[in-house]
C-alpha cells in the first residue's frame, strides 16, 4: 500500500509532469517523494486509509477547515501537498454503493496519492514534461502510433442500455442515470507527447497526470468534484451538451429535458453536501452557467456550503465520491443501475484526480480522461439519462465528447 515514488518505463515523462490542480507557485518547485496506493480487493476503509496517510505525512485532513489559515514556508524538503487520484469503483465503496464491472485497466491502483515536497526551482522544459532519466539499457525509441479504437459495446448496444435504464425510470427505480460506454487502442511508442496533447485541451480545468508503475493517467477534465478553499466546500457539477456553435447555445440554453436534467443533479449535490458534518447552510451560487470545453458547449451550476466546524478529509470523499453527476438519482438507486447496464468497469473514468495542499483541495471530476497503460489507450465517454433521453442522441452525445480525446492521442 507504501511506496517510495521511483522510475515508471515508458511513463517516466509524466511521472514528474504537472499533477491536475497543484498551485502554479509550486510548478517546478516539488518533486514527488512517496506514494500510497489501494486496490478493491486490499479490504478497509479507503477514504479513511488515505486520510491517514496523508495526515501521517503532514498534510491537515483532518480537519479542512484549518487549511483556510495554514501558512507553510516554502522551504526543501518541506511538504508541498499531494495528487490524490478516486477510482469510480473506490468512489462507490466509499459511498456504500455497487463497485460496477471489473475494470479494463485492473495495473491501475483505485486510489492513490503521491506525496510532493519542496525542492529548488527546475529548469522549465520545451515539451512542458519533465525530462526522461536516462537508461543506457533501454531500446531504441519507437515512433508514436495509435492503432484503431475497439468499443467495449456497439452503438446499438449503447442505445440499448439506454433504453433499459428509460424502463428502470418508468418503474420508478431511479430519475436519472450517467451510462458510460469504453473504448481502447493499441499503441507503439512513448505516449508522454499524445498524453500532454490530451491535457492541454481547450476548457482543462484540471489538465495534468498522474502516473505509476507501468501506467499513466491524462485528464482535461472540465468539471470540479469537490474543491475546499478560504472556509468553503464547493461542487460544481455539468450536465447538458450541445455543439460549441451559435445555435448549439441556443439549443442548450431553451431545452427544457437539459435543464431538468441538471437541475436534478444541482439538487443531489445539494443534498451530498448538506449531510457533511461541520458545514452550514448550502447554497447554489450559480445555476445552468454556460461553459465551453472543447468543441462543446456544457452547462455548469456551483453548489457551496462554509465550513463552520470540524469537517475531515475521509467525510468528505464519502459525501461527493463518486460525483453525482456522473452517477445519477438517487445516487445508490443508479450504481446498481450502473452496474447493471455497462459492460465493463469505468476504470479511472468518473472518479476524482487533484490535489490536496496545505491551504487548500481541488479535486476535479475525471471526465475526459485517458488511461494509459502497457501497449494500450484507453477512454470513456457518456451522458446523464433521464426519461426524455432519446437512445441514438446519447449515442452522438457520447461519440462527441470522446472525439477531441481520441483526436488528441492521435496527434491531429
Amino acid at each position: 500500500m507504501f511506496h517510495a515514488a521511483g522510475r515508471y518505463g515508458h511513463f517516466a515523462t509524466v511521472a514528474q509532469a504537472r499533477p491536475p490542480g497543484s498551485p502554479a507557485s509550486c510548478q517546478r518547485r516539488h518533486r514527488p517523494s512517496c506514494r500510497f496506493e489501494w486496490f478493491l480487493g486490499d479490504g478497509g476503509d479507503p477514504a479513511e486509509l488515505v486520510t491517514a496517510w496523508l495526515a501521517d505525512n503532514g498534510l491537515p485532513v483532518r480537519n479542512l477547515v484549518r487549511t483556510a489559515s495554514n501558512f507553510h514556508p516554502i522551504d526543501v524538503g518541506t511538504p508541498c501537498g499531494a495528487s490524490l487520484y478516486v477510482s469510480a469503483a473506490a468512489g462507490s465503496v466509499m459511498a456504500g454503493g455497487a463497485p460496477g464491472r471489473p475494470s479494463p485497466v485492473p495495473e491501475i491502483p483505485d486510489v492513490a496519492a503521491v506525496l510532493y515536497v519542496h525542492t529548488e526551482p527546475a529548469p522549465i522544459p520545451e515539451s512542458g514534461l519533465s525530462p526522461r532519466p536516462k537508461d543506457h539499457g533501454e531500446s531504441p525509441t519507437v515512433a508514436w502510433s495509435l492503432g484503431g479504437w475497439e468499443d467495449s459495446w456497439t452503438p446499438a448496444d449503447h442505445a440499448a442500455a439506454v433504453s433499459e435504464v428509460r424502463s428502470a425510470i418508468a418503474r420508478g427505480d431511479v430519475y436519472q442515470v450517467n451510462v458510460v460506454g469504453h473504448a481502447s487502442a493499441p499503441y507503439a511508442g512513448d505516449p508522454g507527447p499524445s498524453l500532454q496533447r490530451v491535457t492541454e485541451l481547450p476548457g482543462a480545468r484540471y489538465g495534468g497526470f498522474l502516473a505509476g508503475d507501468g501506467w499513466a493517467i491524462a485528464t482535461a477534465s472540465p468539471e470540479t468534484l469537490v474543491e475546499v478553499r478560504a472556509g468553503r466546500v464547493i461542487t460544481r457539477p455539468i450536465k447538458g451538451t450541445r455543439p460549441a456553435t451559435a445555435q448549439g447555445r441556443r439549443e442548450l440554453l431553451e431545452s427544457a429535458k437539459e435543464r431538468a436534467e441538471h437541475v436534478m443533479i444541482v439538487d443531489l449535490e445539494r443534498n451530498d453536501l448538506s449531510r457533511l458534518p461541520g458545514v452550514g447552510p448550502v447554497r447554489v451560487d450559480s445555476l445552468f452557467a454556460v461553459r465551453r470545453w472543447s468543441g462543446l458547449w456544457q452547462a455548469e451550476s456551483q453548489v457551496s456550503a462554509p465550513i463552520d466546524g470540524e469537517l475531515g478529509l475521509a467525510e468528505l470523499l464519502r459525501a461527493v465520491c463518486p460525483g453525482g453527476s456522473v452517477t445519477g438519482a438517487p445516487k445508490l438507486a443508479a450504481l446498481d443501475e450502473i452496474a447493471r447496464v455497462e459492460p465493463v468497469g469505468r476504470g479511472v473514468s468518473m472518479g476524482g484526480l487533484g490535489w490536496i495542499g496545505t491551504d487548500h483541495l481541488d479535486l476535479g471530476l475525471t471526465i475526459r480522461t485517458v488511461a494509459a497503460t502497457a501497449g494500450r489507450v484507453h477512454l470513456w465517454a457518456g451522458g446523464g439519462i433521464t426519461w426524455g433521453s432519446d437512445p441514438q442522441a446519447e449515442v452522438a452525445e457520447a461519440a462527441a465528447k470522446a472525439a477531441p480525446i481520441r483526436a488528441a492521442l492521435a496527434g491531429s
